[in-house]
């Protein structure tokens, strides 16, 4: 059992030592990106499949929510946590279009599209992307090293030092409380500090 565990951990640390000045850039840009839309009344729409579904959710808690600061509620909804809008797609469309179809409902021109996928292939991923093309949103995709297929879509793809999927995850997470943190320093700017 612990040489499972170290492991793991060393996998964990050499991913985090792998986070270099590109990697750090496409964080910045990420932020940047998101800040912008905020700043100009957007919204922020997260999707992705699995696990990547609980980080967007997790990432729509730290941004509606709070992250480490008490300040305005910020913008940013999950769209994986409906299960009947989920189901209905799915079974009147088709899985693929899960996310596209909520895309056209709730995005504006002006919004970011804030996708999640190891792989950066996924499917349903993709055609979310699609939709958001078609409205002017712009795209932030989180992947795994090569990108995939989205890294040639999105406006800022930061593409996590990894080859597994837990990998991807963990440097995922580090990356998404970074621009958490980025967003929420600057959130009485973004809301008028309405609240």
């Amino acid at each position: 059992m612990d040489e499972i565990i170290r492991r793991h951990v060393d996998q964990a640390v050499e991913g985090l030592q792998r986070m270099d000045g590109e990697r750090v850039a496409e964080i910045r840009a990420a932020a940047a990106l998101m800040i912008d839309c905020l700043r100009s009344g957007g919204a922020i729409w997260v999707c992705g499949n699995g696990g990547s579904a609980a980080d967007a959710q997790h990432i729509a808690a730290e941004l509606s929510g709070r992250f480490l600061r008490d300040r305005p509620a910020l913008n940013c909804a999950a769209l994986s946590t409906n299960t009947s809008n989920l189901t209905a797609i799915g079974n009147d469309y088709s899985y693929e279009r899960v996310f596209a179809r909520q895309v056209e409902a709730h995005a504006r021109k002006g919004d970011v599209l804030w996708v999640l996928s190891t792989s950066g292939n996924s499917a349903n991923i993709l055609e979310a992307v699609r939709a958001a093309r078609e409205k002017g949103v712009k795209v932030v995709a989180f992947t795994g090293r090569s990108g995939g297929k989205l890294l040639a879509v999105s406006d800022v793809c930061f593409k996590a030092p990894a080859e597994t999927s837990c990998a991807i995850q963990q440097l995922h997470e580090v990356a998404y409380h970074a621009v958490c943190d980025i967003i929420e320093r600057q959130a009485e700017e973004l809301t008028g500090g309405d609240n």
